[in-house]
């Protein structure tokens, strides 16, 4: 690039790619192929002891992949990333390396209700376990921090509620227990929220939300921030203890700052198997490329939307962050100035019946389990993503029997507010 330090809007659309150096091709190959030709003998054998970086099979890296990691990295002031098949992926690959059997973690709970449910269940199957605190109150994760936690989870832009996080204050509380935080971006995307600025050690993304932006593709990333000493609190034996697979490499001592985001891929990816396909990768890639265009839009028209909805009779609450009134707007204002995001919530006055019949009424709105599309979507989660849960765990991860989530998209703000008042109408 022409300048050391591009702006965001740049690294959107040139990080980590070049012309193909064979065809000249502007745009980033499909690299559709399972596997990769050695030079001879002595090249495979140092690929496969990670003396030497390179490809050697599709289910661990592919070029076409290691554009898109090279890019969400810069976007989100990393050091280096894994794209793998979704977020659920790489939130099991996280923890796979840096749990083991009997360890605990603990998470934020209010989370996407899918996080909850692998947290809860089946994380068990690994024998980890989770403790669930408040995200509001970061002293509730340190009450539930004890020899065998390993670590401390949130979303920087909760889902289904839309608030915000102080990221800042839980990794104070983090850092003094010598342990991680990892943060899960998808809500808020780099454009508007950079974790690793305010402590976080890890991003976690789905890619299928924001980032990708189109509703066509699945994938998800770790994001190593290369910040944390893996080797320091003798917690980590998967990055600080001689690999035996790998001839006793020690990862923290070989790799420095990117040892999180090799041991995930030389271990976890390897061996789990959850790649992301050369086809998803490009998609997406192609869709970060309009990121910061798109993200503002969003916010521009949720806060539109939020406003509309505040003066509606059949309407009992507004949960986003960017109203001056909600009690979230101050964390809102320091985390994500140019705006709140695209996914809030409120509650009807009719409740559970009310919930469901308004999403039945929509007609330009798609009701599905998704956010993050170039389109407005919606979901009554109590009756969907979150049904699982008992009531009060339903309230307690913001998914109430009378709650709808909205993720407002690109459209022209007066039809999504027109097709809004047309199924409150219809109440």
């Amino acid at each position: 690039m022409a300048t050391d330090n591009p702006g965001f809007a740049t690294l959107a659309v040139h990080a980590g790619a070049q012309p193909d150096p064979t065809t000249g091709a502007r745009a980033t190959p499909i690299y559709q192929t399972t596997s990769f030709v050695f030079n001879d003998a002595d090249h495979a054998a140092a690929l496969f002891g990670l003396q030497q970086f390179g490809n050697i099979y599709t289910r661990i890296m592919n070029p076409t992949q290691a554009v898109l990691e090279e890019r969400v990295a810069a976007l989100e002031g990393g050091t280096a990333a894994l794209a793998v098949a979704s977020g659920h992926s790489a939130q099991m690959l996280v923890f796979h390396t840096i749990m083991q059997p009997g360890d605990n973690f603990v998470a934020a709970r209010k989370l996407y209700g899918g996080s909850i449910n692998q947290f809860g269940h089946a994380f068990k199957n690994f024998g980890w376990q989770v403790r669930w605190a408040d995200p509001a109150d970061p002293g509730s994760f340190e009450s539930q921090i004890d020899d065998r936690t390993k670590g401390i989870f949130i979303e920087s832009l909760a889902n289904p509620g839309g608030t915000f996080v102080d990221i800042a204050a839980i990794a104070d509380v983090a850092h003094r227990h010598g342990l991680p935080l990892v943060v899960d971006n998808t809500m808020a995307s780099p454009y508007l929220v950079r974790p690793l600025e305010h402590g976080a050690d890890i991003v976690v993304h789905s890619l299928t939300k924001f980032l990708g932006g189109h509703g066509n593709s699945m994938g998800g990333i770790v994001v190593d921030g290369g910040t944390f000493d893996w080797s320091a609190f003798g917690k980590y034996p998967m990055l600080s203890e001689p690999r035996p697979e790998y001839a006793g490499v020690v990862l923290q001592q070989t790799f420095g700052n990117i040892a999180f985001a090799i041991a995930c891929r030389v271990i976890g990816l390897r061996d789990l198997g959850p790649s992301i396909s050369p086809f998803n990768a490009f998609m997406i890639l192609t869709g970060i490329e309009t990121l910061p265009l798109r993200m503002q839009r969003h916010c521009d028209n949720a806060l539109a939307v939020a406003k509309w909805l505040k003066g509606q009779d059949k309407v009992a609450w507004v949960n986003y962050a960017g109203l001056d009134d909600d009690p979230n707007n101050a964390l809102q204002k320091r985390y994500s100035p140019k705006g709140a995001g695209a996914v809030f919530t409120f509650g009807l006055k009719g409740g559970y019946e009310a919930g469901k019949a308004f999403v039945e009424g929509l007609q330009m709105f798609s009701h599905l389990a998704n956010i993050g599309d170039t389109r407005s979507l919606v979901i009554h989660p109590a009756s969907t993503t979150h049904r699982q849960l008992s009531e009060e765990q339903q309230v307690a991860a913001g998914a109430g029997p009378d709650v709808v989530r909205l993720s407002i998209g690109i459209e022209d703000a007066a039809d999504i507010i027109a097709d809004l008042e047309q199924s409150l109408a219809k109440i």
